[in-house]
């Protein structure tokens, strides 16, 4: 497919594989099987640019698009304009002229916000298709179950059908957990209560474990960009987001001496340190700093993973070279931070976190580019 045009420039560097993001998406849509399969784009596509990735799926088959807000909606469908747009985090009050202008769909999770769109849906005379959400036991956005009887009466008494009824799962990427089999069970007996209309309650680790969950629209939003979805398994997702950081310089160190603020890492031994452009205004998290008690990040150079010591501060950080011996980088020589050699879960988890906050905290000073590998020619 045509991918944006690279952009240039000094510091850090984005490489976005659009052609790997098309191939994940492809082989959910073959694992979901008879379920029409989405594609969840907010928070900018998980950092790899809202405008471009949508376009990738567009261009894959997705044809229905997850966002959290109206902004992002309206990126969507500027860049699509016959894409199906739900907007998850409902009606915003007032907002439902914007909505019907720009044909989104909100997922109502409120009676006010059911009220607010069949009160429009009357104005205009028009079934104006949206879906409703039910919380059956996330304790986040979703109508009550105790409200369902509510919702189906709301509905009825103006002969409104939804275009989608759906739930969030909160333990989706542990398999095994209880909770899975309790909200998959509610989920079923609010759906009975709505025969006929289409259901979708499969995240990205649902949608590759758990069949039963598909329903009619599966919504897989971290495994499109090539994070993990379920714990303790093999991700087999293919990596999508380059992040590189251009070493700044190379210097050699003591035995003895400390590295970064707050001196909270202390050297061993003769050391080499790189300081790479890099630091937490640029996404790269704090967390991911290192001590003489624990580790950190990794950083990937000249063939190898040296680690991240000492603070991230926010332009730069240091990584120990060491252990390279004589091939050491020149000033100016890119070093993965994220990529084929490190995954997004592989930062995530020294520093406490997930995939989803290392790939949408992507937002730094970066040169950002599109690839597409799969027009990547071969030697």
């Amino acid at each position: 497919m045509p991918v944006p045009a690279v952009a240039t420039g000094y510091g850090c560097r984005l490489t976005v594989d659009l052609g790997a993001m098309i191939r994940n998406w492809q082989a959910l849509d073959k694992v979901s099987d008879g379920a029409l399969t989405g594609a969840v784009v907010k928070a900018d596509a998980y950092g790899t640019g809202i405008d471009a990735s949508s376009r990738a799926f567009y261009f894959a088959g997705a044809r229905f698009f997850f966002v959290a807000t109206p902004d992002e909606a309206l990126a969507v469908r500027a860049a699509l304009p016959d894409a199906f747009i739900f907007v998850l985090d409902g009606l915003f009050p007032g907002a439902a002229p914007l909505y019907v202008g720009e044909r989104l769909m909100p997922v109502l999770s409120s009676l006010p916000m059911l009220e607010e769109w069949l009160v429009a849906c009357l104005a205009r005379n028009e079934a104006l298709p949206a879906a409703l959400h039910f919380d059956t036991g996330m304790n986040r956005l979703g109508f009550r179950l105790s409200e369902t009887s509510i919702v189906k009466r709301m509905c009825d008494e103006i002969g409104y059908a939804p275009q989608m009824i759906m739930s969030h799962l909160a333990c989706a990427d542990q398999p095994q957990h209880e909770k899975n089999r309790t909200q998959l069970a509610l989920f079923a007996s609010v759906k009975a209560q709505f025969p006929g209309i289409p259901a979708s309650l499969a995240n990205s680790a649902a949608t590759m474990t758990s069949r039963d969950m598909h329903f009619q629209m599966v919504r897989p939003g971290i495994a499109l960009y090539g994070g993990r979805a379920v714990n303790g398994r093999r991700n087999p997702m293919m990596p999508a987001v380059t992040l590189e950081a251009p070493i700044l310089q190379v210097r050699d160190a003591k035995t003895g001496e400390s590295v970064g603020y707050g001196a909270t890492y202390t050297l061993s031994r003769d050391s080499r340190i790189g300081v790479i452009a890099i630091g937490y205004a640029d996404g790269f998290l704090r967390s991911l700093s290192s001590s003489n008690q624990h580790g950190g990040g990794r950083a990937f150079v000249r063939g190898k993973l040296v680690p991240i010591i000492g603070r991230v501060s926010m332009d730069m950080c240091a990584i120990d070279l060491t252990e390279l011996g004589a091939d050491l980088p020149l000033p100016g020589e890119m070093v993965e931070v994220l990529g084929k050699n490190i995954s997004v879960d592989d930062q995530a988890d020294p520093a406490g976190t997930i995939g989803y906050e290392i790939l949408t905290s992507l937002k730094g000073r970066y040169s950002r580019g599109y690839i597409d590998s799969s027009e990547t020619p071969t030697s």
